[in-house]
């Protein structure tokens, strides 16, 4: 596994060593060692599953009272994937990383706990799959609006379909509670 670090500190893309020929491809999607090594020494505790068509937009979320890291990948289609860091305080606050992570590429994306996470589907359909450091807590769930302003995401296409919570969410300067920055965490 190749890691990369991002321009926001401990969000990291993951390339695994992919194995291929006529028959098929193995690789790798989770090896503790290689990203205790790489600095993502968390327990994984939850697996999910999210299928999704092109133009969802889902995001932009976090937990506030079990905050999540999450470990993401994309097994079929293509999607822009989105960390931003929301921990009050922090030197890169409403800054945000984004990239392509598509079945093609094998590429996967650890999103740390205090940062916001979305992503928008590319391709006709997608299949997303991620670990998640804690468990899912909806009466703790934020969100933040997709297009705010002030993070300015460079989202590929503007032309998105929001579930009907995700439209309301507030912008990050309306937030009340956020998660707050350490010095002793990435």
């Amino acid at each position: 596994m190749k890691i990369i670090e991002t321009t926001l500190p401990g969000v990291m893309v993951i390339e695994p060593r992919v194995f291929g020929d006529q028959r098929g491809f193995f690789l790798e999607t989770y090896r503790q060692d290689v990203l205790k090594e790489a600095g993502i020494d968390v327990n994984f505790i939850q697996d999910n599953h999210s299928r999704s068509t092109k133009g969802v937009l889902r995001g932009l979320h976090y937990q506030l009272t079990q905050p999540q890291g999450k470990l993401v990948r994309v097994t079929r289609g293509e999607i822009f994937d989105v960390a931003v860091d929301v921990r009050r305080n922090s030197p890169t606050f409403g800054d945000w990383y984004g990239t392509r992570l598509n079945e093609e590429n094998m590429r996967m994306m650890y999103i740390p706990p205090g940062f916001a996470h979305g992503f928008l589907v590319l391709s006709d359909l997608v299949d997303f799959l991620y670990k998640c450091t804690d468990y899912y807590h909806p009466e703790s769930e934020q969100g933040i609006y997709w297009n705010d302003p002030d993070i300015g995401i460079k989202w590929p296409t503007l032309e998105v379909q929001l579930s009907d919570k995700d439209q309301h969410n507030p912008l990050l300067h309306q937030q009340d509670n956020l998660p707050v920055y350490s010095a002793n965490t990435p």
